[in-house]
């Protein structure tokens, strides 16, 4: 049920942090990952790292066109039935002082991005016949994060999980799922932000498992969401977060 080799997916955001995790784990199952990301040496690093099975696919979310070159160039190596919408941007500045700027940025890539990358990824699910879109949030769509002034990150995150229930009743007719992954606190580049590297013993304290995550321990919930095994849910928000949004 969880096999998904052969299978071709579109990771954006591959280039770092959870999506590069993601799209190494998905070429190790065998499938074909088109790695959508901001065009650097680190995108192409990836890309060679994981071969034969590894697409560069260089581009921005906010710019359609480069969505949909990206779904072609997957196309042209097997329907596409997989996408991992991860691309997202992270600052802080209090709400009472933030420019609108700061604020539009944020909303542009996490939020408008994704809904973006979905928009062009669907057409080529439909054509398939089916498939299986995940889209990364975050727990911080479901609390508002102690000590990050950060509201227009968090606003993003929680209208992100919205969108995914909004998208998965729209197209389960045709054969679409539609699921959100909402990681908590991670050991990626975003966490290293200056205003957030300081706090991450202490957020590690507040979780119950004791620790913050690795971005290698997003990829098996992502895999059973987009896997057979995930065949009847759709629509749902998987918080991935050692417990720490239960207290």
């Amino acid at each position: 049920m969880f096999d998904l080799a052969g299978r071709t997916a579109l990771v954006t955001g591959a280039s770092s942090g959870i999506g590069e995790a993601i799209a190494r784990g998905l070429a190790d199952l065998g499938v074909t990952v088109g790695c959508f990301a901001r065009p650097s040496e680190r995108l192409d690093t990836v890309v060679a790292d994981l071969g034969p099975r590894a697409l560069a696919c260089p581009g921005d979310v906010r710019d359609t066109a480069a969505l949909a070159a990206a779904v072609t160039t997957v196309e042209e190596h097997g329907p596409l039935t997989l996408a991992v919408n991860n691309a997202g941007v992270a600052d802080a500045h209090p709400a009472e002082e933030m420019p609108l700027a700061q604020w539009q940025r944020v909303l542009d890539v996490n939020l408008t991005g994704v809904f973006a990358s979905c928009q062009a990824e669907a057409p080529a699910l439909f054509r398939a016949g089916g498939g299986a879109i995940v889209n990364i949030a975050s727990m911080s769509g479901s609390i508002a994060n102690r000590g990050l002034t950060q509201a227009h990150y968090n606003s993003s995150k929680a209208a992100l999980v919205h969108l995914g229930r909004s998208l998965a009743w729209e197209w389960a007719d045709r054969g679409v799922r539609v699921n959100t992954v909402s990681p908590g606190y991670t050991n990626t580049p975003m966490a290293r932000r200056p205003e957030q590297v300081a706090k991450m013993a202490g957020y590690a304290a507040d979780t119950p498992l004791g620790r913050n995550a690795e971005p290698e321990e997003i990829v098996g919930p992502v895999v059973f969401l987009l896997s057979d095994a995930a065949s009847f849910v759709t629509g749902i928000d998987l918080l991935v977060d050692g417990g720490h949004t239960i207290w």
